[in-house]
């Protein structure tokens, strides 16, 4: 089974938004967080820092956003924030704005009905490592059915460090909707605690951890409301169809937009009005403050034919920031 916000998250139209960095689980060796992520107040729409609240309604808007997903750090230990982007999404782009969030305590009732009144619509519970196959009983088990009181669809998210029969116990039992189990991986954040506890990157590949995938597939992925995310659908495809679908959304008439959601558009520095003599059609071209970005393909006819001296072919991210990835010079 694939949830609402996953089908989302698949179409590149799930804006991520980073509120909080701090979290109170301090011993997961396995937390991905970056070090410019740990520990921080600040907060990330995408890639793109938050000055202020509309910068995450243009963030939203860039990538024409299907919906959110809201992740930390802790979400829950920064309730005011959260539920106040929550209430400006759902303003801004109605009910039909699907609305996820990932959590790692279970915060109680309070927390469940403010998060609901705010307009979130699914909460993904990641129970700490350690308690896995001893949840009944628990508060664990109380927080699924609270949720679910309070009007939001409960749901456990965990990565895939082995296979844990309890999980499908929830969900047959009806107190989960779904389970999703991520691809286990190592990243930058936690790449030494990883080795340090004896975790090594699978052959060939660039993040995924050699190890409990065939396991936990074959113990848990026949169950119709466990989905297995892979690290390859994660980096090649949401990743991927997120930039795709920001740069079509942005793109000028002239720049092309690649297969990996970059866009590719030529550079000069000539006067506008030699562009006019040489007949350029206005929506071919835009002019900046030290030079003029143009159609690519008609940038390099016009220096193979004399008609300009240089040029550049630039490729860059549709992200803010527009980090270029590549400049291949014309002469």
């Amino acid at each position: 089974m694939i949830s609402k916000g996953c089908e989302q998250c698949a179409k590149g139209g799930k804006m991520v938004l980073f509120v909080y960095g701090y979290c109170d689980q301090r011993d997961c060796f396995y937390c991905p967080l970056g070090e410019n992520r740990k520990n921080v107040t600040d907060v990330y729409a995408n890639e793109r820092k938050v000055e202020q609240d509309s910068d995450i309604v243009e963030e939203a808007k860039r990538m024409d956003a299907l919906g959110t997903s809201i992740t930390g750090g802790e979400p829950q230990e920064a309730m005011e924030k959260t539920t106040r982007y929550l209430r400006l999404l759902k303003d801004e782009f109605g009910e039909d704005h699907h609305t996820h969030l990932y959590t790692g305590i279970t915060g109680g009732r309070e927390n469940m009905r403010r998060l609901s009144e705010a307009g979130l619509d699914e909460i993904r519970f990641h129970p700490p490592y350690e308690l896995w196959g001893d949840m009944h009983g628990t508060e664990w088990e109380d927080i699924l059915y609270v949720a679910r009181e309070e009007g939001l669809t409960p749901a456990f998210e965990i990565p895939g460090i082995r296979a844990e029969t309890e999980f499908l116990d929830f969900l047959d039992e009806g107190a989960a909707e779904f389970c999703n189990v991520n691809e286990f991986e190592m990243s930058d954040g936690n790449f030494r605690r990883m080795k340090a506890e004896g975790y090594e990157l699978k052959e060939g590949h660039m993040s995924a951890v050699d190890g409990a995938r065939e396991e936990i597939l074959d113990v848990m992925g026949e169950h119709p409301r466990v989905y297995f995310c892979t690290s390859v659908f994660k980096d090649a495809a949401q990743h991927r169809n997120r930039l795709k679908r920001m740069a079509q959304n942005i793109s000028r008439p002239f720049d092309d937009v690649t297969e990996d959601g970059t866009l590719v558009y030529g550079k000069t520095w000539v006067d506008e009005a030699h562009l006019r003599d040489l007949g350029v059609p206005e929506e071919f071209y835009t002019v900046k403050t030290n030079h003029v970005e143009v159609a690519w393909w008609l940038l390099e006819e016009m220096i193979e034919n004399g008609d300009l001296e240089r040029g550049e072919v630039v490729e860059q991210y549709p992200t803010v920031d527009g980090t270029v990835v590549e400049r291949t010079p014309l002469a």
